[in-house]
């Protein structure tokens, strides 16, 4: 099976809340933690020469300005798997980290800084929903929580060396980012070194920050991006939204193609999605953004796309529909944020 068809498969059974196989939460039942100080532990890492990140990158990685702090989506959603938090150390999942997470998602942002991405235990899938939430998921979701808090500080005292930083993450990845925000760059002066927080596939309320803004500019730094994408034209059932959680209300939106307040795009401005077949296909989608959401079209001109056609919920494509949009944007702003230092 294609690594982007594995993606759409994934998100789309998931999407379908259902009964879990599941379990009481035993904290000595709690998967081995990670060892920051080991490359072993990040799914990316600068000095790593086996990531199938290094064939994105460019130019030299090490003559990059800036950082790139990465965390991968929810992969834990076997219905049948009743574990609460993931175990790093599990073959299995690590090439389902590498193969989709980091060679889809965390490759977009490549040509703008060096990529770290931590192996973490991850929540499944099920912990967002009640009546798991309660009955584990919230317990699951602070080991979770910490290992991203504890190689985020190993990266700050190790690697950073004052160094731009770009924070960028989805859908589970995203809401910890959400967290580091808070703990480490709000009303901090970390928040000095913040290029922008790309936090597509949660929600991210209007007042959820005091001091970082959402960035209304392509080239806006210090502040964060978010989106939650869904295909145009697809009507939900009467009298219900798709969006999970009420995210359509009080929030911004960005618009991942024009980067600014253009509440629309169109298929001329698209610069280019990434595709199973390692294939940019740009000019292939225009979006919308009403209700709290952006609305794409389905994707056109794609070799083997029709399964696109199938879903109504892109939540699997919140970074790679938009890949080179992405890549081209982050690397505006990371020469606009040195550009105002030296100004």
């Amino acid at each position: 099976m294609k690594n982007f068809y594995l993606i759409i498969i994934l998100i789309f059974l998931s999407s379908c809340k259902s009964k879990y196989a599941t379990k009481e939460f035993v904290f000595s039942e709690v998967p081995i933690k990670a060892n920051y100080g080991s490359l072993d532990s990040w799914a990316a890492h600068p000095k790593k020469n086996d990531s199938v990140i290094d064939v994105f990158y460019n130019e030299d990685k090490n003559d990059l300005k800036a950082d790139v702090f990465y965390i991968y989506p929810t992969l834990l959603t076997d219905k049948n798997d009743n574990s609460w938090n993931s175990d790093i150390y599990n073959e299995n999942q690590k090439k389902q980290v590498l193969n989709i997470a980091i060679r889809f998602q965390a490759s977009a942002w490549a040509n703008a800084g060096r990529i770290y991405s931590p192996y973490y235990r991850q929540v499944h899938y099920r912990s967002f929903y009640e009546p798991y939430t309660s009955n584990g998921g919230i317990k699951a979701g602070a080991i979770a929580y910490n290992d991203i808090k504890d190689a985020f500080e190993y990266y700050l005292e190790n690697f950073n060396n004052g160094r731009p930083i770009i924070i960028a993450g989805h859908s589970q990845g995203a809401y910890h980012c959400k967290l580091l925000l808070k703990d480490y760059f709000e009303g901090k002066e970390l928040l000095n070194q913040l290029v922008a927080a790309y936090i597509p596939g949660t929600r991210v309320d209007k007042n959820e920050f005091k001091t970082i803004p959402h960035l209304n500019s392509p080239g806006d730094v210090k502040g964060y991006l978010s989106w939650n994408t869904f295909r145009i034209n697809k009507k939900p059932k009467k009298g219900k939204h798709p969006a999970h959680f009420s995210w359509k209300k009080n929030q911004y939106v960005t618009n991942p193609i024009t980067w600014d307040n253009s509440i629309e795009s169109n298929i001329e401005e698209h610069k280019g999605l990434l595709f199973y077949d390692n294939k940019i296909y740009p000019k292939s989608l225009s979006v919308k953004i009403y209700d709290g959401l952006l609305w794409s079209s389905v994707p056109v001109g794609i070799e083997g796309g029709i399964a696109l056609r199938l879903i109504k919920n892109y939540h699997f494509g919140d970074v790679n529909l938009f890949w080179k949009d992405i890549s081209e944007n982050a690397k505006l702003r990371v020469n606009n944020f040195y550009n105002l230092k030296l100004n």
